[in-house]
């Protein structure tokens, strides 16, 4: 038969209810040119006309770059909603957050193709699941709070087990306030007679709900791949999606419980958006829930707020409500962290509102601007590459969160053998660190693409590129992060290296596809090879649940030992489900005074001791050991990339008076 658009379709039936696959063939194909026609494959569900799924490669790339976008902004959304009714759960989720998922994938489902073969198409495919499986494999257990992941974890934990947000402090069971009690811990802040997590809500509300790290890697490995395939061509798509997975930034958080990798999934599932040309509205939404996961997310997105000023107003609508729920939620769920960071945030904030105000006012782009914007790129690199020569950069203690960095970061240099300065923050090699995971080629590659782009003002690459560009020169001047690797690498992840790593498959789509595979992805392996087959901290869930297990039903747990309170107090309220506290400790000292243990044990309901040595506990009754974990962590390394593992050891005694 022929259908009205002049394609020749040939049908395969089914019965009436059942399903029929079309081979849809274009003008001229079937004929004879001289070259074997490809067809396009699609799927549709008989009788309902309306509802198609094409199958051909290029579709499958281009739906796969904007579907894991779509489906957590939905997904996010719905879950933000059950935490602020205190309903949140598993089921809960399944029920409300499936049905937004498919909303948001239907409405934002894109109708546009790029040029690809199964080949290319299914390469990134592979790429993805092939992330996906090695990094469950290599997954981590960050369960005890010592670092971000764990703190993600237990806020996870919680919102799991109890459906919102504050966290009661359970006063009571210790018969009421006194004033050597104290309910924060590391990551967990009291505020206003309960506690609240440190970080925004988004990734917690993920991982709550099922997600995985490596399942998340996975996707951002999509759609990065996607995202090349729209921007270069589907022939490097494979090339980008596997030097993205394969950087040593990308394995490590796609192992643990960060916020990195679901923030880079919604800017680049925004970018694939807009490169689409679909409901640009839903597009901005999808870029301003990035602040959901992270607050760094409203720097990312500037560029995206200037761009639908100057060019797409319901961009910037989309952009405004979504920067806007995300910063809202933070606000009202982690107030203290907001004011942990408005030395930072308020700035930042001046800024966009700055940018905004100025925007409008540009009507056309001057000509000078193209080459002026090409030499900033290649100046910006050279002040970056000698920075280390002329600035050393460093930050005085100020305050007791500055304490703990300069003692910590003291400890890590007497560990690699550098002169002690623990005021030193390291961002002078930031540069460098970019170097050690993606390689100098790349990164000459990618500067050699910026220059190129910047000078040809190419219309689809511009919000790539801004956003690129202006993310890299930021975050590499002022990182913001205590500098030990692997876990400073975080910051490259989402936008750094999958936007350096797509500028330079763009710098190099003329060379052969073999020379491009060698320059970006051998570097990196390089790098990642050294810890890539190697888990960090496993066996502390199986060390955890047996602590729990050595607590009796119905305690109510003092933390008497700094260290052991600051890392598990909110593992024993949230994990182990007990009433928990630490008692304050005069300062310089790792233990509390005893008058004030004994005045709080003489009033708390069936209490129990937890300490780190034996010793700190025989005052009050027998010690026994009920954690005694030996396992690996990260690598502290402040000069070099990191190539291995350090030891941990945790021990926890218990005590009851």
């Amino acid at each position: 038969m022929f259908r009205r658009d002049g394609r020749h379709a040939a049908r395969r039936r089914g019965s009436r209810a059942g399903w029929a696959v079309v081979v849809h063939l274009a003008p001229g194909q079937g004929r004879s040119e001289g070259r074997v026609a490809r067809p396009r494959y699609t799927a549709r569900l008989w009788p309902i006309r309306a509802l198609r799924i094409d199958l051909s490669p290029g579709r499958l790339l281009a739906v796969g770059s904007v579907l894991p976008a779509l489906a957590l902004s939905g997904w996010l959304l719905a879950g933000l909603a059950l935490v602020f009714l205190g309903w949140f759960g598993v089921w809960q989720m399944a029920l409300v957050g499936i049905p937004a998922a498919a909303l948001f994938v239907w409405a934002g489902w894109p109708k546009d193709t790029v040029e690809s073969t199964w080949w290319q198409a299914g390469s990134v495919f592979l790429v993805a699941a092939a992330s996906g499986v090695f990094n469950t494999l290599y997954a981590s257990q960050q369960y005890i709070v010592r670092r971000d992941p764990a703190t993600y974890q237990q806020y996870a934990i919680w919102l799991r087990n109890h459906g919102g947000l504050p966290i009661p402090p359970g006063t009571e069971a210790f018969g009421g306030p006194d004033e050597a009690l104290r309910f924060a811990s590391m990551g967990f802040y009291a505020h206003d007679g309960a506690i609240v997590p440190q970080f925004m809500p988004g990734a917690p509300i993920l991982y709550a709900s099922g997600f995985t790290p490596a399942l998340l890697g996975a996707l951002a490995v999509l759609t990065v791949g996607g995202v090349t395939a729209r921007l270069v061509n589907a022939r490097s798509a494979w090339i980008g999606a596997l030097a993205f997975a394969v950087a040593l930034p990308i394995l490590y958080t796609s192992r643990t419980t960060f916020s990195e990798i679901p923030s880079l999934v919604l800017l680049f599932g925004g970018l694939a958006l807009v490169l689409a040309g679909r409901r640009m509205f839903l597009a901005g939404l999808v870029f301003g829930l990035a602040l959901l996961i992270r607050i760094d997310g409203l720097r990312d997105i500037l560029p995206v707020l200037v761009f639908g000023v100057v060019a797409q107003r319901r961009l910037l609508a989309g952009a405004v409500v979504g920067g806007g729920i995300g910063f809202g939620a933070g606000f009202v769920l982690s107030r203290p962290y907001f004011d942990y960071l408005s030395g930072s945030l308020l700035p930042l904030l001046a800024v966009c509102a700055v940018v905004l105000a100025v925007a409008p006012f540009v009507k056309k782009v001057p000509r000078w601007l193209p080459n002026v914007a090409a030499a900033g790129v290649v100046l910006g690199v050279l002040a970056l590459a000698v920075r280390p020569l002329v600035e050393t950069v460093k930050r005085p203690v100020t305050n007791p969160e500055d304490a703990l960095t300069a003692q910590m970061i003291g400890a890590v240099q007497k560990a690699n053998g550098l002169p002690i300065d623990p005021t030193r923050l390291y961002y002078e090699n930031s540069l460098y660190w970019v170097i050690w995971y993606v390689g100098l080629p790349a990164l000459l590659l990618a500067v050699f693409g910026a220059v190129t782009l910047m000078r040809k003002m190419e219309k689809p690459w511009l919000l790539p590129t801004a956003i690129i560009l202006w993310t890299t020169v930021t975050t590499l001047y002022r990182p913001a992060i205590t500098a030990d690797h692997p876990f400073a690498a975080r910051r490259l992840v989402p936008v750094i290296i999958p936007g350096l790593i797509l500028l330079a498959v763009w710098g190099a789509r003329r060379l052969p596809v073999w020379a491009t595979a060698a320059l970006l992805v051998v570097p990196p392996v390089i790098t990642s090879i050294g810890t890539a087959f190697t888990p960090i901290e496993r066996g502390e869930l199986a060390a955890v649940q047996k602590m729990c297990d050595a607590i009796p039903d119905g305690s109510t747990v003092l933390i008497v030992e700094r260290v052991t309170g600051d890392r598990l107090t909110q593992v024993v309220r949230g994990q182990c489900g007990f009433p928990t506290a630490r008692v304050a400790y005069p300062e310089g000292e790792n233990v509390p005074l005893e008058a004030d243990v004994r005045r709080i044990i003489a009033r708390t309901h069936r209490p129990v001791l937890l300490a780190a040595e034996p010793g700190q506990l025989t005052a009050y009754g027998t010690p026994r050991q009920v954690m005694a974990l030996r396992t690996r962590q990260d690598e502290r390394s402040l000069v070099k990339a990191p190539d291995g593992t350090w030891s941990l050891s945790v021990d926890v005694w218990l005590a009851m008076p």
